[in-house]
């Protein structure tokens, strides 16, 4: 009853105003009119949040947030900014509130286990931030930056496992921290949804809100059309008229079986089998297109809503499912899930008797008018730097007084 609850305001979310005379009479009487005051609401309440006190802490803030709920790339940009951090020596504590189970930080800890990275998981993020700090010190970037420039070498070698740089996951509505830096991530197939808030749609902020961003990312870029990005870029533009923009996809790398995860299946040995995808994620239709694009021989699909735990009933609907393909095709049928949906609870997957496959991708920044993976690390530098000297000059006027 509570994951039909869930699909069903998800659909709503997804509806918008044209189709509303096209849903059921109930939905349109009840439903909609609830979730439209809920909506009305949040909106009120979220107007001067932006306004309240902030903590500052030692190391750059670097937040990764959105506009809109699920599905914007979130959780593979933190990956990617930790491990661009870890390659210039700079070691990324990365702060998450480890929504609904927490499967973010999970997949997040064990992709990351070969990086310096290291990861706090709670609501309070600056309680989580200041213990961890204190456990593992920290080096101030910004004051050798704001001396030279762009981050010190000699800063990199002597850091060690100090933490040099703070990337806080789904960060734009958590208030209480001051952040350096400010990535907004766009979903390129459903950029605002219907416009409305939630739970009447997707929105979690109004547009307006672009103008804190510092660089705007338009993920899934690969699956839109010229003319949706171009859509995008105009949004913002009209609502930021400073931030950079950039695009990225999800690249998919290769599978892994549940019941052995060190394993690395080619994606090409999905070429000519039969593929049932199953997902509790923000954005399932990018899932299905890129393993369309892989190449399989026939696609079915079984999709809940974002952050699912699936329960005994729903691996019964996984299990006929694959029955059901098995039967009418006469092929074996491979169950591939993401990477979260694997994290999230890998012990329930490896109970079907099926083969079960983990697709692992990563995000990337998509080369564009010059405007690639390099680029953009340069520009959340040169942003870092900026601040870190706006930090350091009113540290000295406060001395000074």
């Amino acid at each position: 009853m509570e994951e039909t609850a869930r699909q069903l305001i998800t659909r709503l979310a997804a509806t918008p105003d044209s189709a509303v005379r096209d849903l059921p009479f109930l939905h349109r009487a009840l439903t909609l009119p609830l979730l439209s005051a809920a909506s009305a609401a949040l909106r009120l309440s979220l107007l001067p949040s932006w306004l309240r006190p902030r903590r500052a802490l030692p190391v750059p803030v670097v937040s990764v947030g959105n506009l809109t709920w699920g599905g914007n790339g979130k959780t593979p940009m933190v990956d990617f900014l930790a491990r661009s951090f870890h390659r210039l020596g700079v070691s990324p504590l990365i702060l998450t509130r480890g929504y609904a189970g927490g499967d973010e930080p999970k997949m997040l800890r064990r992709r990351l286990s070969d990086t310096s990275a290291k990861i706090g998981v709670g609501a309070n993020r600056t309680a989580v931030a200041s213990s961890m700090l204190q456990e593992y010190g920290f080096i101030h970037h910004f004051q050798n930056t704001c001396a030279e420039k762009k981050f010190s070498s000699a800063c990199k070698l002597e850091s060690g496992s100090r933490i040099g740089v703070a990337i806080l996951d789904d960060g734009m509505q958590h208030w209480s921290l001051l952040r350096d830096v400010e990535i907004v991530m766009v979903n390129g197939l459903a950029p605002w949804g219907n416009s409305h808030f939630i739970p009447r749609g997707p929105m979690r902020e109004p547009l307006s809100a672009l103008g804190r961003a510092d660089i705007v990312i338009i993920h899934n870029a690969d699956m839109a059309s010229e003319a949706q990005l171009k859509a995008i870029r105009s949004t913002i533009e009209e609502n930021s008229t400073t931030c950079s923009v950039f695009y990225s996809r999800l690249a998919p790398s290769h599978f892994f079986e549940v019941k052995q995860p060190l394993q690395r299946i080619p994606l090409n040995v999905l070429n000519d089998k039969i593929v049932l995808c199953v997902s509790a994620i923000g954005c399932p239709n990018a899932f299905i297109h890129t393993v369309r694009e892989i190449g399989p021989l026939k696609i079915d699909r079984l999709d809940f809503s974002d952050h699912h735990f699936f329960n005994g009933h729903d691996l019964e609907i996984i299990q006929e499912t694959v029955r059901n393909l098995m039967d009418q095709y006469s092929k074996d049928t491979i169950v591939i899930v993401t990477e979260k949906d694997y994290d999230r609870d890998p012990a329930a997957l490896r109970t079907l008797d099926a083969k079960v496959w983990v697709l692992s991708s990563s995000l990337q920044i998509m080369p564009h008018k010059e405007q690639g993976e390099d680029e953009f690390m340069r520009k959340v530098n040169e942003i870092i730097t900026i601040t870190g000297c706006a930090k350091s000059h009113a540290v000295d006027r406060a001395t000074n007084c």
